[in-house]
């Protein structure tokens, strides 16, 4: 506290008084004191002496109100006058309250309390004011009341929601011309229906603000009622939800829309459709579903990269839109509250996924008018279309089926769609068809399986057998060979049945990619879970050897794994390779200088140059299953394998025989000079922890005929080499 008199008898009292009641007292002796020791600090509460010489107490709490920060200091003025005069000029000149001089300490320490707990109230009201509108501020939110005597009022947050300053007023009409002609009359409806019943008010308004901007303001507004019950107003609040109404049409745009051409995606797709359907069972029409397909993107893709292969589906996008009476918003509502026709705004082409997309012609008098939109699908696309400084052309196949004759439902329109659609592409692309059941009939299977074979690879149905490769005189796994199945649902599909038509669809190229990449983590894994440090060998065609980016792929494969190059062995049959041998040569040798091997399949079927094989980086190769077959049966079989293993030999290649199934071709195999097998009699294609349980079951307790024949003949050999803990290895250099 500071207490200020100019009575030293009167400062002392009152001093010694309230000390002893627990206040701190600070004392000046006049009005300027007083003030020069405000300018140090700042006391909670200010007691002045009403009559004093020079500057007396009115004319000090005057100028204490203009000092900074002590605008609402509590000041209790004390007076021996208690005329009515000095009372109101106390107040005047910022004065909280007074206090007639008496020696009535305690009802003078009473009022004081009074004062202090009064101005600690105040602090933080306006300490939870300011916090109020610093979080309306921040929300952008501010409130506003409606009185039928006062009219309308903006509180200054509110204002701010509008633009404007908080000395600038903004009556109602003034809020209406912010709104659009449209929204103004269907908001003042709303609004007259609002006070007609005394109910709550909730609603978005579009403004456009005084500097051009467009934002949406939130209302809430509640009615108020006086004592009688009667409404009088309402009160309520209003928010700037731009940016939120922004990130909704954003999030919706995002799921229904392809992100890439801004086309309707599968979700919306799929919903039109259905509605689509709806329509047509009620209206008893027919519906249009053209699958769309573009031809050899991937080669496009691939070329000039994806950046132009978007580009691509952007301008493809753009023309299929021409094509139909395209719509983009569609609202639940309107299709059956528009009228008859309303379904008709349901027709759009939107983006399926990758390079497919669908058009969807919800009404169509027969297929003569699905067939003239394909038509013009297929004339919108003969026009170049420039990416990247390069002239493409593009064409498309379109595949078209019809509610109700091809399919009651969305799945069953996009099934028979997607058999048209491929049967256009077996018969040389850039062309349409309708769906009919002679094409479910013959090929059906082959074009579900195309069909199914594109999506397989990233569905993870294609999985990696691998059959163990043995060395019959120690009776070990020297490696694997790894191939390839189909895991569709319940059926594991042979490699005889879909990598011709991988080969035929381009598709064999990522599938062998993948293979590669699969095998390296393979052997990662076997080489953590049981020390393998041999190869696995994967077959691939010869137009793989032909891109300039094998050998980079496959170091990026052993490199993110930790594995060495040699972990992989590439296969190569050798008519691919003497069929492409000179596009082939190139990348044998850049694979020879990493350190991956090369073994040749098939050998002995083909027509291979010898000048060329004594030239060729190989390592190895395999003779083929017909020349095993009938070892021991015919004496041709043995004459050829006694060829190629002598042949093997003389080049410094290993040789290893396939499809061993019996004792009997092991053992003549083994007599010719053959020791590394695979087959059969060892071991099926397993999958990889089945590799292992193998391993574990068979090969360690060894306890499968084949390796109790291969220890006898090592017995034998030990018993006519007396002494001989070493022998030679007769397949070939390891």
């Amino acid at each position: 506290m500071l207490l200020v008199d100019d009575d030293e008898v009167n400062l002392l009292l009152t001093a010694s008084a309230l000390r002893s009641r627990d206040f701190e007292v600070s004392v000046a002796h006049g009005g300027q004191q007083a003030l020069d020791m405000m300018a140090q600090s700042a006391p909670d509460i200010i007691v002045l002496d009403a009559m004093m010489p020079e500057m007396d107490g009115f004319e000090t709490c005057r100028r204490l109100r203009e000092l900074p920060g002590f605008e609402s200091t509590p000041v209790l003025m004390l007076t021996g006058l208690d005329d009515e005069a000095s009372i109101n000029l106390a107040y005047q000149v910022g004065a909280t309250d007074f206090f007639v001089k008496s020696p009535q300490w305690s009802l003078l320490s009473g009022r004081l309390r009074y004062l202090l707990r009064s101005s600690r109230t105040r602090i933080e009201l306006e300490r939870s004011k300011a916090k109020l509108a610093r979080a309306q501020d921040l929300a952008r939110m501010g409130s506003f009341e409606w009185q039928q005597q006062r009219g309308f009022h903006l509180a200054a947050e509110a204002l701010r929601v509008f633009g404007r300053g908080p000395a600038e007023r903004l009556d109602f009409i003034g809020v209406m011309r912010m709104v659009p002609h449209e929204e103004r009359v269907l908001f003042l409806r709303l609004l007259r229906d609002v006070l007609a019943h005394n109910s709550v008010l909730v609603t978005d308004l579009a403004v456009t603000l005084q500097d051009g901007r467009q934002r949406v303001v939130h209302i809430e507004a509640e009615p108020e009622f006086n004592e009688q019950g009667n409404a009088n107003g309402y009160t309520g609040v209003m928010q700037d939800v731009t940016d939120r109404r922004q990130a909704e049409d954003r999030i919706r745009q995002l799921a229904h829309f392809d992100a890439l051409t801004g086309l309707p995606n599968r979700r919306q797709l799929i919903w039109r459709v259905e509605r689509a359907i709806e329509q047509a069972r009620r209206g008893s029409h027919e519906v249009g579903l053209l699958l769309i397909d573009l031809d050899r993107f991937k080669i496009i893709n691939d070329t000039l990269g994806h950046q132009a292969g978007d580009e691509l589906l952007v301008e493809v996008g753009r023309r299929l839109r021409a094509c139909v009476r395209h719509s983009d918003q569609v609202m639940e509502g309107m299709l059956e509250t528009v009228g008859g026709r309303s379904h008709r705004s349901l027709e759009a082409v939107g983006r399926l996924g990758g390079d497919e997309f669908v058009a969807l012609l919800p009404e169509i008098a027969d297929e003569r008018d699905a067939e003239r939109v394909a038509g013009r699908v297929l004339e919108a696309l003969r026009e170049p279309i420039f990416i990247s400084g390069q002239e493409c052309f593009v064409t498309a196949s379109v595949g078209i089926a019809i509610y109700p004759r091809d399919g009651l439902t969305m799945a069953d329109l996009l099934r028979n769609s997607d058999v048209a659609m491929y049967a256009v592409k077996s018969q040389g692309r850039n062309a349409a068809a309708l769906y009919t059941p002679q094409l479910a009939g013959q090929g059906r299977e082959k074009l579900e399986l195309e069909s199914a074979l594109h999506k397989a690879l990233e569905r993870g149905e294609i999985v990696l057998h691998y059959q163990p490769k043995i060395d019959v005189r120690g009776a070990r796994m020297v490696g694997a060979e790894a191939l390839m199945r189909w895991k569709r649902g319940d059926k594991l599909i042979s490699p005889a049945d879909f990598i011709p038509l991988a080969e035929e669809t381009g598709l064999i190229v990522p599938l062998s990619e993948w293979a590669i990449k699969e095998a390296a983590r393979q052997a990662k894994i076997w080489q953590l879970n049981f020390g393998f440090s041999d190869s696995i060998a994967v077959n691939l065609p010869s137009r793989m050897f032909e891109r300039s980016d094998l050998v980079e792929h496959i170091h990026q494969c052993v490199s993110s794994y930790g594995v060495p190059h040699r972990s992989i062995q590439l296969e190569i049959t050798e008519n691919n390779l003497m069929k492409d041998l000179q596009k082939v040569i190139p990348a044998l040798h850049r694979l020879n200088e990493v350190g991956v091997e090369i073994s040749i399949d098939d050998f002995g079927t083909g027509y291979s140059s010898l000048a060329y094989l004594t030239t060729l980086p190989i390592s190895e190769v395999k003779i083929d299953r017909t020349f095993v077959r009938d070892l021991g049966i015919t004496p041709q079989s043995s004459a050829v394998v006694t060829a190629i293993i002598a042949l093997a030999r003389a080049m410094g290649l290993r040789v290893i025989a396939e499809g061993v199934e019996t004792l009997r071709q092991m053992d003549v195999l083994h007599r010719l000079g053959c020791s590394l097998m695979q087959g059969f009699l060892f071991s099926k294609p397993l999958p990889p922890e089945e590799v292992e349980l193998w391993l574990a079951q068979t090969v360690l307790p060894r306890k499968a005929p084949w390796i109790a024949r291969a220890d006898a003949e090592a017995q034998e050999l030990r018993d006519i080499e007396p002494g001989n803990g070493t022998h030679r290895p007769q397949g070939g250099r390891r």
